[in-house]
């Protein structure tokens, strides 16, 4: 399947769903095993192909663009090597996904859905919510982290087996980077310099700011480039959304 998207920018004219950063962390480290403890990892014919952000015990965050049958998925909680088992895991058959009725596939405006568990997360020290941006604003080149297991270089094909994150910078200005291409429900972070990034293998994935979920991975021009910094679904708009959702479902 392809996403054929049309740049004002010379020599860029169209692009594949992939080279969109399909699944999407390029600079980062391995993170302190159980230190991120809202990451979920979303699997497919149990196989990981995007991340999620657990934001209720019963219910987890991620983009729309990784909507799979539910009767496929399952949802893992409390995991840090997708190639071991560790004992600290949760796993979930999900009951439910709602992805947003204004979900765009043509332009990925409104990437954001909501995963029902079969049942409630048990929270202790590995598995936690993630808090939601309900006050304060974000201010330009706030620090930002962005976690998954993702594929770790440019050109690389390999998921990550441990989680990793990499600390990057918001970009207020967008629209600069990908002209008409970006909406108000998008919100960009990476570096001016290029080398961080989100990548292959986090789609869906969390940026956390100040501790506040602010981003869902979404999509991109390539991996870590200077000019081009990482897409993500602006949390912020969907607040109410999700709190509706989840009383009501």
């Amino acid at each position: 399947m392809l996403l054929f998207i049309f740049f004002l920018k010379p020599c860029i004219t169209l692009l594949s769903f992939n080279s969109l950063n399909d699944n999407r962390i390029v600079g980062g480290t391995v993170v302190e095993p159980y230190s991120i403890k809202y990451q979920a990892s979303l699997l497919y014919r149990d196989s990981l192909f995007c991340g999620g952000t657990l934001v209720h015990p019963q219910w987890v965050v991620s983009a729309a663009h990784c909507w799979r049958p539910n009767q496929l998925m399952k949802v893992v909680l409390g995991e840090h090597n997708i190639k071991e088992k560790e004992g600290y895991e949760q796993i979930f058959d999900v009951l439910l996904i709602i992805k947003h009725y204004q979900f765009n596939y043509w332009n990925l405006d409104n990437d954001i859905m909501l995963l029902k568990l079969d049942r409630p997360a048990v929270i202790n020290e590995v598995v936690s919510p993630v808090i939601l941006p309900r006050t304060g604003t974000l201010q330009n080149f706030a620090r930002c982290t962005v976690s998954g297991w993702g594929v770790t270089s440019v050109y690389g094909q390999s998921l990550s087996p441990e989680l990793m994150s990499v600390d990057v910078d918001y970009f207020a200005d967008c629209w600069y980077y990908y002209y008409f291409r970006i909406t108000n429900n998008m919100i960009c972070a990476g570096s001016t310099d290029g080398g961080r990034d989100s990548c292959q293998g986090d789609s869906g994935g969390p940026l956390v700011c100040n501790g506040r979920l602010e981003g869902i991975v979404s999509w991109g021009i390539g991996c870590a480039y200077a000019f081009y910094p990482g897409v993500y679904t602006n949390v912020r708009n969907y607040v109410s959304w999700i709190d509706w959702v989840i009383q009501n479902s």
